[in-house]
């Protein structure tokens, strides 16, 4: 899947609920280990402004689980592909939702809602480690950053 997204330089990820950090986690990681402009946002504050630089193949990140926001979630991927013919990777456990997708990560069925961003961060942090691989670059040495962080 990450091959399909080997010369992507900019996106969003979005999340909604407990998964809006995910959608941060996700978007840090590409930052940090393949060099992307990408940008986390709560779908909710998505569609008051930054929906409107979603193009034709502009990629989307979303990670739309069962739970209390996921009809919601649903409906902005869903908008997002019939309005705006977004490049979608979904990471969800919904067929209806996956389905919308050009890239689906199918996650288990009947996790609680609380605990899915433990479970939706892993398939989104091997996205990011192998997208890194595929451009070329090293996940065990991203530029610039050290792996430890001391406070005084």
């Amino acid at each position: 899947m990450s091959q399909r997204y080997r010369y992507m330089s900019q996106c969003v990820a979005l999340g909604r609920g407990f998964n809006y950090a995910t959608a941060f986690e996700w978007a840090l990681k590409l930052k940090e280990l393949t060099y992307l402009i990408a940008e986390p946002y709560s779908s909710a504050d998505f569609q008051h402004g930054p929906i409107a630089m979603v193009e034709g193949g502009f990629p989307v990140l979303a990670v739309a689980p069962s739970g209390k926001v996921y009809a919601s979630m649903r409906d902005m991927v869903s908008r997002l592909r019939k309005e705006r013919d977004a490049e979608l990777v979904v990471i969800s456990d919904q067929a209806d939702v996956l389905a919308l997708a050009q890239s689906p990560i199918q996650l288990p069925a009947h996790i609680p809602e609380w605990l899915t961003p433990l479970v939706s961060i892993i398939p989104a942090q091997l996205f990011a480690c192998h997208l890194t691989t595929v451009k070329g670059y090293d996940p065990e040495k991203p530029r610039n950053l050290t792996k430890v962080t001391e406070t005084h």
